[in-house]
């Protein structure tokens, strides 16, 4: 494993990743990692992926995951919510990498439509923009909306604006709603 202390679960997403690929299975850096490159920088403890794998391929990478050392916890979620599992790593330092097996309301193309970032010698798949800010509206929260305004800022004229609003109405109208919201007040 890369990490040697506290604060670096970006480099434990580099070893997850590493495994991933390993397996084949497609991935996209969302959370605070995806918002610093979408214009939200803000401070996390830990590092999030949406998997393109549903959960029944969960089982199989948490196997994999442990043979390579890592702690592992699988959760899954409940008939209404909107992450049907989750996997969550933890090293030894207490680095976290939470392991999304899909969103409800995620469109599988979004993996089709990731960025890729140059990051410690590697190139990682991080969630396209609209694709970040209708995720964020959808999850609602306070932070999840200062993420999203950030990000709509940040990308200016630089919006595939029909995309984004298709995105959040798959979402839900609240999504939908709350986007028309954060654009009123750009």
């Amino acid at each position: 494993m890369r990490t040697q202390r506290s604060g670096q679960s970006a480099l434990l997403l580099l070893d997850v990743v590493d495994i991933l690929e390993q397996a084949q299975t497609g991935y996209a850096v969302i959370g605070a990692l995806a918002a610093s490159v979408h214009g939200a920088v803000r401070a996390s403890m830990d590092a999030d992926l949406v998997l393109s794998t549903g959960t029944q391929e969960l089982g199989a990478l948490k196997h994999a995951l442990e043979a390579a050392g890592f702690d592992t916890v699988l959760n899954r979620g409940g008939f209404d919510d909107p992450i049907p599992a989750m996997l969550r790593l933890n090293d030894v330092h207490g680095n976290r990498v939470d392991l999304l097996a899909g969103i409800r309301g995620l469109e599988p193309a979004a993996f089709s439509r990731t960025v890729d970032i140059p990051f410690q010698g590697r190139t990682l798949h991080f969630i396209g923009r609209e694709d970040f800010i209708a995720m964020k509206t959808f999850a609602g929260g306070p932070q999840d909306l200062v993420d999203a305004a950030r990000a709509l800022a940040a990308a200016g004229q630089h919006l595939d604006m029909a995309l984004l609003q298709r995105l959040c109405r798959r979402y839900g109208s609240d999504a939908a709603v709350a986007l028309e919201k954060l654009l009123n007040e750009q």
